[in-house]
């Protein structure tokens, strides 16, 4: 039996209400979330935002629908085409993985986005947190919704926390289900405006306390804002001088070639051997380049997007 953390259902009633009262007045007007989103647009949204702030992905995701409306739509398309309109939004992969994805949707479920959570989690790049985006957002279901903003406000305002741990636990489950209202619409709405307040007010750096319609109850707030308690087991990303710069340098070339680039291109983004040629590696592995080896003694090999 899941535990059940006793502090979520007494101060559900104490934080819900005025989270879905903040919401319907300082909510962000984003095209995901318009009366005449799609499932297929909630889908697409919930890729790109992985990892990606909103600002980045608002008008590429415009471009993409407006590109690929339907799943049928980006299942025909060619993978240098998909990688080329992804452009910079970051770990590429995503993107061949939302193509598989809308491939399955077309030969498993004739082209349509399923509304059921084992069907969302078969799919190709799709895990546990995105099948419960997509049957929330998508279908107004009520389904528990924990990316990253959500783990935050519960674990502040319910758990007394500064930071919810670096991994999620299953305690973490059980107490945003006993958080979330029965009634499937307001379960949705709920775990939207959630996701709004930490992304919005209860940030992770600075949170702004004074404009949070739940200060009153935040068990975090009450203790004295302890600090996290969890710090010396995150680490933080470094981008400069990394392979994954090096990816993405070697990625930028590519998708703005006309056609296949020669080795000295490459090498010109990357000059470093011994990092151009693990990065190469790892992006010919990922499916992501295709590699075309000399031709002659005194030509270089060269690298393209896949077609």
């Amino acid at each position: 039996m899941p535990f059940v953390d006793p502090a979520a259902s007494t101060v559900a009633g104490a934080i819900v209400e005025p989270v879905l009262d903040w919401y319907d007045e300082r909510a962000r007007d984003l095209p995901w979330r318009a009366a005449d989103r799609t499932p297929w647009g909630v889908l697409v949204s919930e890729v790109m935002l992985q990892q990606t702030p909103v600002v980045r992905v608002e008008p590429a995701w415009r471009a993409w629908l407006a590109r690929w409306p339907r799943p049928v739509d980006l299942a025909a398309a060619s993978p240098a085409d998909v990688l080329r309109a992804w452009d910079r939004l970051g770990y590429p992969r995503r993107a061949l993985r939302l193509q598989e994805c809308a491939r399955a949707i077309v030969e498993r479920h004739g082209g349509e986005v399923p509304d059921d959570a084992e069907a969302l989690r078969a799919l190709p790049g799709v895990g546990e947190y995105t099948a419960a985006a997509v049957l929330a957002f998508a279908f107004g279901r009520r389904a528990v919704v924990l990316d990253t903003n959500v783990r935050r406000v519960l674990a502040r305002s319910v758990g007394g926390e500064a930071l919810p741990s670096p991994s999620q636990t299953r305690g973490e489950v059980a107490r945003a289900d006993a958080v979330a209202p029965h009634d499937p619409a307001r379960a949705a709405r709920w775990a939207v405006a959630s996701m709004e307040l930490g992304a919005l007010v209860c940030t992770a750096r600075s949170p702004r306390c004074d404009a949070c319609p739940v200060a009153a109850a935040c068990a975090w707030r009450a203790t004295g804002c302890p600090p996290d308690a969890h710090a010396h087991r995150r680490r933080t990303q470094a981008w400069h001088g990394t392979d994954r710069q090096a990816r993405g340098r070697i990625m930028a070339l590519l998708r703005e070639a006309m056609g296949p680039v020669p080795a000295a291109a490459v090498e010109a983004v990357c000059p470093d051997r011994e990092r151009r040629e693990r990065c190469l590696a790892s992006l010919v592995a990922d499916g992501l380049v295709v590699s075309h080896p000399a031709s002659g003694p005194d030509e270089d090999p060269t690298y393209a997007l896949p077609t």
